[in-house]
């Protein structure tokens, strides 16, 4: 990540890719994750969601809830995997249940769209405030629109 954010050295996307890779070739959940969100991005490499979608798995499967979160939506819309609304429920369920606000966020609009889960109001509304009592923008513009709707 140092020559990914270029701290102490030149910014460098292609070693930062180089050395996570090696981190997470060894299991390192955190380099999975990180290595997921540069093929995410196309940082450093071609863009590729569907080794992005491997490299999140892999860390979601050792508890990343960050991963997680990714993984979830991947799932919900399609990118690098097939899409699968129950699947994309199950990981985004998981890394909402550890406080992760983008989980949240996204069980949120699961709940309130009944995508892969039966539609549920209370529950939209209650995860989605839980992202937006973490200063999640989009959570608190949603959660505004809920009640102004609702």
């Amino acid at each position: 990540m140092i020559y990914h954010e270029g701290r102490g050295v030149t910014r460098d996307d292609a070693e930062a890719v180089k050395w996570l890779r090696k981190a997470a070739e060894h299991g390192n959940g955190a380099a999975q994750f990180d290595l997921g969100l540069m093929y995410n991005g196309g940082d450093g490499v071609t863009r590729d969601y569907a080794e992005a979608a491997k490299w999140f798995r892999m860390a979601a499967e050792q508890g990343h809830a960050g991963a997680q979160g990714r993984l979830g939506f991947a799932f919900g819309s399609g990118q690098g995997v097939t899409r699968d609304y129950a699947e994309a429920a199950k990981w985004v369920r998981k890394a909402a249940e550890q406080g992760e606000a983008i989980g949240q966020y996204g069980l949120g609009g699961m709940y309130r769209d009944g995508q892969g889960l039966t539609r549920d109001d209370a529950e939209a509304v209650r995860w989605t405030r839980k992202a937006a009592d973490q200063g999640f923008a989009a959570a608190q513009f949603n959660l505004g629109a809920m009640y102004r709707t609702g």
